[in-house]
C-alpha cells in the first residue's frame, strides 16, 4: 500500500517521486531495495556522504533510514517512511535527533527544514517520493540554496538506487 505521506508533511515546498516497474516479485523488490549499501548506489552514495558527513558507505540505505540523523516514521512489511529534520542546506551534520515520530510531527523551528523519505513496493513497482517543507525566512532561503543541487541530482534516485534494487530483485526471481 502506498504511505499517507500527507500524514506525516501536507504542504511540502518540494516533492520529487521516482518509481522503476519490474517483473520481480515484491517480496524480492523489496529485500533486494532493503540491502543496498550507500557504496554500491554510485554517484547517489556519494552524494549521501557528502551532504551526511559520517556516513559509513557500507551501511544499507535500510539501516541510514532508520537511525540518526534520520527517524522511522512508519513502516510495514513493504514500506519505510522516515524523517530528518534541521539545516539540510549545511555541510555540517547539523540534524537534531528526534525521540519518536510524533516529535517529527510537530516539528516547525524557523530556519529548518522537516524531509520525508518513502520507499515502498507497491504492483510490481519499488517507488520513493521525497518531500521537503522549509520553516522561517532562513529555512526557505536555506531551502532556495539547495534546490538546483536536488533539480540537478535527484535522477540519481531513479538510476542509481532504484535500478541496483530492480535488477538484484530480477536476478533473484
Amino acid at each position: 500500500m502506498t504511505p499517507d505521506l500527507d500524514h506525516w508533511l501536507t504542504r511540502p515546498s518540494i516533492r520529487i517521486a521516482h518509481e522503476r516497474q519490474t517483473n520481480a516479485g515484491g517480496d524480492h523488490l523489496w529485500a533486494a531495495a532493503r540491502a543496498i549499501r550507500v557504496q554500491e548506489a554510485g554517484l547517489l552514495g556519494r552524494l549521501v556522504r557528502w551532504r551526511i558527513p559520517g556516513i559509513d558507505g557500507a551501511v544499507t540505505f535500510d539501516e541510514l533510514f532508520r537511525n540518526s540523523p534520520f527517524i522511522a516514521l512508519e513502516e510495514s512489511n513493504r514500506a519505510l517512511v522516515s524523517g530528518l529534520v534541521g539545516r539540510i542546506w549545511t555541510l555540517r551534520r547539523d540534524y537534531p535527533r528526534l525521540s519518536e515520530p510524533e516529535d517529527f510531527r510537530e516539528w516547525s523551528k524557523a530556519g529548518t527544514a522537516r524531509v520525508v523519505l518513502a520507499h515502498w513496493v507497491e504492483d510490481g513497482s519499488l517507488h520513493s517520493e521525497a518531500r521537503v517543507e522549509a520553516f522561517g525566512a532562513r529555512g526557505r532561503a536555506g531551502l532556495a540554496a539547495v534546490r538546483p543541487l536536488i533539480g540537478a541530482f535527484h535522477h540519481l534516485i531513479f538510476s542509481d538506487g532504484l535500478a541496483v534494487a530492480v535488477r538484484r530483485a530480477e536476478e533473484l526471481s
